[in-house]
């Protein structure tokens, strides 16, 4: 069983479902409120999922912890650009998914991970869905990744990535062109209110979202662009690049199939890291190299598109 005090932090005229609340918070999911049996009391009095909360209310949070999954170490031809006693980086392809879940319980990166770090499991045993991840990335989109070896570095680089002090910057191929070449967005990211997969930009309902983006290169149609995410919501950026009426080339959930490119994936690609590590003094910079499927796009559009 599971306990956790949560703070209601919301718009001041806001009202939301509990239940709505801790999804778009990424503490459950919906299918694992159900699943896991959450209850939510509030003074110590248990209280429906359906009563709506405002900003500073306190409620506490049960869950049954999920059922065990048999994650089974397999072998995998990693990319590693970094690698020491605490940590390793990988330069995940683009249709790998980082952990098992949702019906994915075999090539995930992390049964690769088990297999390359012998008794990465036995330091983890607690979190034995994700040993070791820090943050993660959509199955659809490459890049940089970091993990670590033992939970007193997770601890470490997480809390990096939950105080903002590390820095992260991705490359996207977006049809249309932004407002201007250099911009700030920021907005609150909230669940699409019918297709429960999905996220929409809101003025202020939802997690505050903030990314920066620079115009590196454009045609007519189309833009090269390097984005800093300041903040680590799910889909921030393909959502964001929506909202500036930018969406990013082959995106199958916000985007739509391009006519002059139809057979385009996700043209999303976690560029760069920068993080501090363990005993280190100063920031190290991890880069993955530009994939094959960006240069041949970047190729056909300077061909065909002025």
């Amino acid at each position: 069983m599971n306990r956790e005090e949560i703070t209601v932090s919301l718009p001041q005229t806001v009202k939301q479902r509990i239940d709505q609340y801790i999804a778009d918070c990424e503490i459950l999911s919906r299918s694992q409120i159900k699943s896991r049996n959450a209850r939510v009391f509030i003074r110590e009095a248990e209280v429906k999922l359906s009563r709506k909360v405002s900003d500073g209310d306190v409620f506490e949070l049960h869950w049954d912890d999920p059922e065990a999954l048999d994650i089974e170490p397999e072998e995998m031809d990693l990319q590693i650009l970094y690698e020491d006693e605490n940590v390793i980086v990988i330069n995940k392809e683009q249709g790998v998914v980082v952990h098992p879940a949702n019906g994915n319980y075999s090539g995930t990166l992390v049964q690769g991970l088990l297999y390359h770090i012998k008794n990465l499991g036995e330091k983890f045993d607690n979190q034995l869905e994700r040993p070791g991840i820090v943050h993660r990335l959509d199955k659809d989109t490459s890049g940089v990744l970091i993990a670590a070896k033992n939970p007193d570095v997770h601890e470490f680089l997480s809390k990096q990535f939950r105080d903002k002090s590390n820095e992260k910057y991705y490359l996207a191929i977006v049809r249309g062109y932004p407002p201007k070449r250099r911009g700030l967005i920021e907005t609150y990211l909230t669940r699409h209110p019918t297709d429960r997969k999905r996220y929409i930009a809101h003025e202020s309902q939802g997690k505050f979202a903030s990314t920066e983006y620079r115009v590196l290169r454009s045609w007519d149609k189309y833009a090269l662009m390097l984005l800093k995410l300041n903040t680590g919501r799910t889909h921030q950026l393909r959502v964001h690049m929506v909202h500036i009426g930018c969406p990013i080339m082959g995106d199958p959930v916000y985007g739509r199939k391009d006519n002059l490119y139809p057979d385009a994936t996700l043209m999303l690609h976690a560029w760069k890291l920068k993080i501090r590590l363990p005993g280190n003094d100063e920031d190290n910079l991890f880069k993955a190299p530009v994939p094959l499927r960006f240069r041949k796009m970047l190729g056909r559009i300077s061909r065909q598109v002025k």
